[in-house]
Order: C-alpha cells, then structure tokens, then sequence
C-alpha cells in the first residue's frame, strides 16, 4: 500500500480499479450502533505519489454517481493523507479531479464475488448487513461490491464520551445464499466498569430479515 504523507498536500493517482466498495463508519456504545454512509473507497492497483502498488482512495457519494465506478476501469486524481487512520479504511480521500481514462473492457461475471456498479448508499442502507469473517473478507471478498470494511469508534462510557476505543470490522450486504459467506466469531463490544456485549446472531437476522436467500 502507499504510505500517505504526514502533511495535507495534494498527491496525483492513477491506475486500474481492482475493487469498489462503500466507504461507512460504525459508532458502537455498548448494545447500541449506528451507521454513516460517506462515500465509496476505490482499491487501484497504479502510481500514487512517487509509489506503486495497491492503495485506497475515498471518494464521495457525488463522484460515484457521476463516474459509475467498477472493476476494470483505468482512473486518476488527486487526494489528501487522511489525517485519522483510525477513522478511514482509505489512506487517501478529499479526491479531486477524477477522471475516467478506459472504461472496463468486459462485463462483470455473475459472481460471487460481484464485479459490477456498486448500487447507491441508499440500497446498502436498506439491504442491512451480516458480520463476515475477516479472514473471509481478505481472501474472497476484497473485490466483492457486498464487501465493506468499517471504522469502528466505540465509546465505552456514554457518560464519558471522550473514552473512546477504535478498530475495523468486516461485514457483507451480499446476497444470503452467497457460497463464499463465513460469519466468523461474534462481535464483542466493551462498556463501562469492564462489561461486555456480545453482538449474536439475531442482530444479523433481524436487520436481514425483509431480504430473501437470493437478495
């Protein structure tokens, strides 16, 4: 990945988009989360800076609108270092001047993983999703548009709001019958005086349950 800079300055990219995902943060307290639907992160494989490699860029809601963003497409930018890691899966975002260069070549395979235009935040609101294993997500679900990786900010004392703890997590809003779906351990979510909440399985199928086995 690239390394962003310490500093705020504007750094150009380009390459071929390898994964288009969305770009949500979590807020957990205890038994309670809630979602910000940001924007998208793409994953190039190109230049970014003075380096090569794979890296993420966050983009908005407007630009993916406008652009259509999918694998296999040949894009470039410009974007600042985020300045809280804990708080982007991206190491870029503020992306400015995006540009198509070569639209994708073939059409997207049926999937799994899916290749296609990622819908917009709405759907992926509406759809709710399930935790994913992260061993999972790292080996078959990176590309996936049902994919996400999210920030995590937990506060541990609603009465001491700034005692916050940070992590990712992983998650699907994929179809149910998905045959690369693994769960993986439940989520469990620290509070006050040393308690503990564990997220089990029926928060995944309560917020799932308007969605059939192919949806």
């Amino acid at each position: 990945m690239a390394r962003a800079k310490a500093d705020t300055e504007k750094v150009a990219w380009s390459g071929r988009l390898i994964s288009v995902q969305p770009r949500i943060r979590l807020m957990r307290s205890f038994d309670e989360r809630s979602h910000s639907y940001r924007g998208y992160v793409l994953r190039i494989n190109g230049i970014c800076d003075t380096e090569s490699g794979e890296f993420l860029i966050a983009v908005g809601k407007a630009a993916h609108e406008k652009n259509q963003f999918q694998v296999g497409m040949n894009v470039s930018g410009l974007a600042v270092p985020v300045r809280d890691p804990r708080l982007e899966t991206a190491g870029f975002y503020k992306a400015s001047g995006l540009k198509v260069l070569e639209d994708a070549e073939e059409e997207p395979s049926a999937g799994p993983p899916f290749l296609g235009v990622p819908p917009d935040l709405e759907t992926y609101r509406s759809r709710g999703h399930r935790r994913l294993a992260a061993r999972t997500y790292d080996a078959k679900c990176l590309t996936c548009i049902w994919g996400c990786r999210m920030p995590v900010e937990i506060i541990i004392d609603q009465w001491n709001p700034a005692n916050k703890r940070y992590r990712f997590e992983t998650f699907c809003y994929g179809p149910k019958n998905c045959t690369l779906y693994r769960a993986g351990a439940t989520r469990k979510v620290p509070g006050r005086r040393g308690m503990m909440w564990e997220e089990e399985d029926w928060v995944d199928e309560e917020v799932t349950a308007h969605r059939g086995l192919d949806d």
